[in-house]
């Protein structure tokens, strides 16, 4: 871990002293710079939980990731800034309701003055951490994402005018980045997982969002929403570099096709 090389990954600046304002900054800086994607996996490149192939994807070669790696090696850069981290299994809601299996899904919990919950691998979620107690929140875009206990579990809910929805469920057990390899091999070659049935490249922006998802451009801003249908192999690679800043090698028929 270099942790002033990912700091400039990140375009980080501010205080290094492990703190609430810190950890916000820091959160804030890796989902502006770092996009939620799953490119490899249409494109046939495993994906393993080696903390030292995902450095150098992210902060080497600048691509992105999903949760695994992101909040995988985003723990390891807080806790080599002198953060206590502890990653956390969470069960992603799915289309009928119900909730996926443990492991599903990674993020974390830092330990400060108070909990805080961190979590820069969801795609479009809460931006800045989350103090871990019932009804802590976060307001983004119009939306609120609160904590709220379920039982014995946790879950993150986003709420709006039309109401509360979870997105996923979650207990305060600690695991080691190990116990999410069957799980992120699932996610990378069964076709029951929806990381197999499309692709996304997506990063949070100071007012918004920008999305690559399957040949469509989707820009919000401000509660508005633009969306433009690419057609080329030329047009994908361009957007991935301009808006990502992501370089892909060889063909990308697999994604355009």
């Amino acid at each position: 871990m270099d942790v002033e090389r990912y700091l400039r990954r990140i375009e980080y600046d501010g205080d290094r002293q492990p703190s609430s304002p810190a950890l916000r900054s820091l959160h804030r800086q890796h989902l502006f710079t770092v996009p939620f994607e799953n490119l490899d996996i249409p494109l046939g490149v495993p994906i393993h939980l080696d903390l030292s192939q995902i450095y150098e994807k992210i902060v080497l070669r600048r691509r992105g990731g999903f949760c695994y790696e992101q909040n995988g090696l985003f723990g390891e850069l807080l806790k080599a800034m002198g953060f206590r981290v502890q990653m956390l299994s969470a069960r992603v809601r799915r289309e009928d309701g119900g909730f996926g299996p443990e492991f599903d899904h990674m993020l974390l919990k830092v330990e400060l003055e108070e909990p805080w919950l961190v979590d820069v691998g969801f795609g479009d979620s809460f931006v800045d951490p989350i103090v871990f107690h019932a009804g802590g929140a976060d307001q983004v875009d119009g939306h609120r994402y609160v904590v709220l206990p379920m039982g014995e579990e946790w879950q993150l809910l986003r709420e709006d005018e039309q109401g509360q929805v979870p997105l996923y469920v979650f207990r305060d057990v600690p695991h080691p980045l190990s116990d999410y390899q069957q799980m992120c091999t699932f996610h990378q070659t069964s076709p029951e997982s929806h990381f197999t049935k499309s692709w996304i490249c997506s990063r949070a922006t100071p007012d918004g969002r920008i999305t690559l998802a399957n040949m469509r451009l989707i820009v919000t801003r401000d509660a508005g929403r633009e969306e433009v249908l690419l057609s080329t192999e030329g047009d994908v690679r361009r957007c991935l570099r301009e808006a990502f800043g992501v370089e892909l090698d060889g063909s990308l028929a697999k994604l355009t096709g």
